[in-house]
């Protein structure tokens, strides 16, 4: 786990008022096995979940954006829970397990959340110190296309009816935009504009969301959408639109980071490599004992001018 000090402010805005960690589609498997018999799920999750340790400082939340089990598997469930919940404990944050299509909610009601085994669509609010997040369940029992049916979205109206005083994040599987890929259009999100009318005027600031296993960022009714990319086999979006295929490569999770100005989602890959050490602790220190303009001086001005 990370243990540095808080940054220094050397810009314009402050530290973030919450950092949370977004990751999304591990498709676990009972026994371990391997997902279409390619790829090493268990692994990729493991690498994941120490990346998250070393980049993620005491976050608010850990929120994990469907697709949890392959197969919707109890034993899978437990797995899951087994990995990530002492991570998290150890970073002192909170789980947040969202729904996806290939998630079964009785078995995840009763093996990751200790709750009844019931067909019910998995919601919850979450108050992060003044940061709301919601979660929603886009899934759609017996199908793998998403849906917020009119129940739940009665319920999301009430829920937004007060503002909270960071604003509110929404959790959710199936993101309420196009896909690169077309085929995860035939999947998509349907009753969107019924959705979008009640997020219009609310103090929704963004979309969490996953399904499409690589990153993508966009608009819904005006609130940004950011997509985390899969922890178990991504999407080789180099390929032509109708031709791609999922590779074992550029997984990776998103750190976002709430300010009252603004909200970043910082792509952190999961990769095996050696950094080019180029800054340090010892470097910032040196940055922070300058005043504003030395700092300039000493990393702003090029060479010979």
């Amino acid at each position: 786990m990370s243990t540095s000090a808080p940054l220094p402010q050397f810009g314009r805005y402050a530290p973030p008022t919450h950092t949370l960690v977004h990751v999304s589609d591990p498709h676990l498997l009972a026994g371990g096995a391997a997902l279409g018999g390619r790829f090493d799920v268990d692994r990729a999750l493991e690498r994941t979940l120490a990346a998250i340790e070393s980049a993620a400082d005491r976050p608010d939340a850990i929120v994990v954006t469907g697709d949890l089990a392959d197969l919707g598997e109890p034993e899978a469930y437990r797995r899951l829970r087994t990995a990530v919940e002492p991570v998290a404990e150890r970073l002192g944050a909170p789980v947040i397990w969202v729904a996806g299509n290939h998630d079964e909610r009785p078995a995840l009601r009763e093996h990751l959340l200790d709750e009844r085994p019931t067909e019910e669509p998995i919601t919850g609010v979450w108050d992060l110190n003044g940061l709301r997040v919601i979660a929603l369940d886009s899934t759609v029992p017996g199908w793998h296309h998403g849906d917020i049916d009119a129940h739940q979205r009665a319920w999301l109206a009430d829920q937004l009816r007060e503002p909270a005083p960071h604003g509110t994040l929404l959790a959710m599987h199936h993101p309420p935009v196009p896909s690169h890929v077309p085929l995860f259009d035939i999947l998509e999100l349907r009753h969107q504009d019924e959705l979008a009318a009640i997020l219009r005027g609310s103090d929704v600031r963004g979309i969490l969301a996953g399904h499409l296993h690589y990153s993508l960022h966009a608009t819904f009714a005006g609130i940004p959408v950011s997509v985390a990319s899969a922890t178990c086999y991504t999407m080789d979006v180099a390929s032509p639109a109708d031709r791609v295929n999922g590779m074992d490569a550029a997984q990776s999770f998103q750190l976002v980071h709430v300010r009252p100005e603004t909200i970043t989602h910082t792509v952190v890959p999961v990769v095996e490599a050696e950094p080019v050490m180029t800054f340090s602790p010892e470097w910032v220190a040196r940055m922070a004992a300058l005043t504003p303009e030395g700092r300039l001086e000493a990393f702003s001005r090029k060479p010979g001018r």
